[in-house]
């Protein structure tokens, strides 16, 4: 006897995030329902109306937010950006360029620095020996 496959299924919170959208603005079937392996990756490769109008105008999810800044997570948190924001406000915010978006880019910077330098540091060593 075989037995049948039953399909990997996933929770509309994990395929919103693996699709990079906010969960609270997809359309309810979708809210409401489970989303299948086979499901997400049709999502994926062809998206609908729906998810190209909110991948383009939001709201975005934080960590879309905190990219689209290019910022962490956590520098939005400690510029009081809890909220999912749209496109527009994403780029109302670059445009007004606030103190603290400021403060966090130079951070964001000092981080991707360090990084590249130990990822240097550590195939220079990888290299002599």
């Amino acid at each position: 006897m075989t037995s049948q496959k039953t399909p990997q299924t996933m929770k509309p919170a994990t395929a919103a995030k693996k699709l990079g959208v906010y969960l609270e603005a997809t359309p309810a079937e979708f809210q409401e329902g489970v989303v299948t392996r086979d499901e997400l990756n049709a999502l994926q490769a062809d998206p609908p109306e729906w998810l190209r109008e909110l991948r383009r105008t939001g709201p975005h999810p934080r960590p879309v937010v905190a990219a689209k800044l290019g910022i962490s997570n956590s520098g939005l948190a400690r510029g009081g950006i809890t909220e999912a924001l749209t496109t527009e406000q994403i780029e109302a915010l670059k445009t007004e360029n606030p103190d603290w978006l400021q403060r966090e880019r130079a951070t964001q910077a000092e981080v991707r620095a360090e990084a590249a330098r130990l990822a240097a540091a550590s195939a220079s060593e990888a290299d002599a020996n």
